[in-house]
């Protein structure tokens, strides 16, 4: 059992060599740049009278989820940088979006785009290579913003998508989901 486990957080959190890096800068920085587009995209499809909507008490509503998406990777980059989470000011940014209406909660993930070229285009591959421990996990800054924020990404869209499709959403689709648009699935 001890090995499954320890198998298993090596596959989530891989150990890093000093090799060639499987993502460039710019690939990194576009695919962040393109998670924050399907999210924008999907929040236009949010009907302002659902959202307080939750599927369970003990879930965020629809506009808890988005606020919290105002703040997860704008405020998990500059842990990653450097290694230290400051829980202080995750939570003085949790209470600020906290106050957001969803027009403030847009505008914020709108900025995020460009933040993420702003604040990862000065790093080196040395940088993304370099080795923290962050959250009990040692490994790469690289891979902590790969399985931390960018699969964060993908996670809570794809939460945001379920949300939608319960309200009444049926039109949307896979196509909304993963290429942040609208259209028919490509069969």
């Amino acid at each position: 059992m001890a090995e499954q486990a320890a198998d298993a957080a090596q596959h989530r959190f891989p150990k890093t060599k000093n090799e060639t890096m499987v993502l460039t800068k710019e690939e990194l920085i576009s695919s962040l740049q393109n998670e924050v587009r399907i999210l924008l995209h999907l929040a236009s499809k949010v009907d302002r009278n659902q959202l307080d909507y939750r599927p369970t008490p003990k879930q965020r509503s629809t506009i808890e989820l988005l606020r919290y998406l105002t703040i997860m990777g704008p405020s998990l980059i500059p842990a990653i940088k450097t290694g230290t989470f400051d829980g202080a000011a995750f939570g003085a940014s949790q209470a600020a979006a906290n106050a957001m209406n969803i027009d403030r909660v847009i505008a914020a993930i709108e900025k995020q785009s460009s933040d993420y070229a702003q604040q990862l285009g000065s790093w080196s591959d040395a940088d993304f290579r370099g080795e923290i421990d962050l959250f009990g996990k040692k490994t790469s800054r690289g891979s902590h913003i790969v399985f931390v924020v960018l699969s964060g990404y993908a996670a809570y869209r794809t939460q945001l998508f379920l949300y939608l499709k319960a309200c009444g959403r049926d039109e949307l689709n896979t196509m909304n989901l993963w290429g942040g648009m609208d259209g028919p699935m490509q069969g």
